[in-house]
């Protein structure tokens, strides 16, 4: 289990969480109170989305708007890079020196960061976000295909190996049987690799059952929608509560 300020995850019903993927200040604080009325578990801020994330003064602005909004609800700070599905290209530098702003902020309690950044780059924002008591997930997104079993179980494992607090993949099914590959994978790292929580979907309307099975599978953590999705297939948080409750209800879990 992995606490994130007042969230444990990893025990009973996965978690919810909702992005907010706002182009400009204002409608990143219009959006975070639309969020809130909702209550979800945890709030993710794609900064990806912001057209001035390359102004340190925005980014920290938009930060302390969120933290008076949020209140003791968890924040996590995302950058997605072009390559996995992001909205704008940024350097590998600037991705590092835009999420050391954010941990240094003490404003997050959560930071997202990417596998394939290269170790040394995770390596360090990992050290950063532990000195300053963040939680670290770990992430990678195949918006492509569903890579092989035995792949994710090595990208999930090798998240936990480097000390990333919570691991997590996001992949694209060609297949019903790509979906099944997906949650025989999170079934295995919840039984032969416990170390942290994961997070796993597979991404789409084939991916679907992915965002609701997580308690049965082993999936800590599921994105629901309220207003503009930030991924294909995620659900209206409404809707996604209700089936985790009867899921939770009738499979025994």
């Amino acid at each position: 289990m992995t606490k994130i300020r007042t969230l444990t995850l990893g025990e009973g019903l996965p978690k919810i969480c909702v992005p907010i993927v706002g182009t400009c200040r204002e409608e990143i604080e219009t959006a975070a109170k639309t969020v809130m009325e909702h209550c979800p578990d945890l709030v993710e801020w794609r900064g990806d989305f912001l057209k001035s994330i390359r102004e340190p003064e925005e980014v920290a602005a938009c930060l302390s708007i969120l933290r008076q909004i949020l209140k003791e609800t968890p924040l996590l700070f995302t950058i997605r890079t072009k390559a996995e599905g992001g909205e704008q290209k940024l350097s590998t530098e600037e991705y590092e020196e835009i999420n050391q702003a954010v941990i240094g902020s003490g404003l997050a309690d959560a930071v997202d960061v990417e596998l394939f950044l290269g170790e040394q780059t995770a390596d360090r924002l990992i050290a950063s976000a532990h000195a300053h008591g963040m939680i670290v997930i770990g992430s990678n997104h195949d918006f492509e295909k569903t890579p092989e079993e035995e792949e994710m179980v090595a990208r999930l494992c090798r998240m936990q190996e480097l000390g990333m607090d919570v691991a997590k993949i996001a992949v694209m099914p060609k297949s019903r049987r790509d979906v099944l590959h997906l949650l025989s994978a999170t079934e295995r790292m919840k039984r032969e690799h416990p170390k942290t929580p994961v997070i796993t979907m597979s991404m789409g309307g084939q991916g679907v059952l992915s965002r609701l099975a997580g308690e049965v599978f082993g999936s800590a953590l599921t994105f629901a929608m309220v207003g503009k999705a930030s991924a294909p297939g995620q659900i209206p948080i409404e809707e996604l509560r209700s089936i985790l409750k009867a899921l939770h209800q009738y499979s025994g879990s």
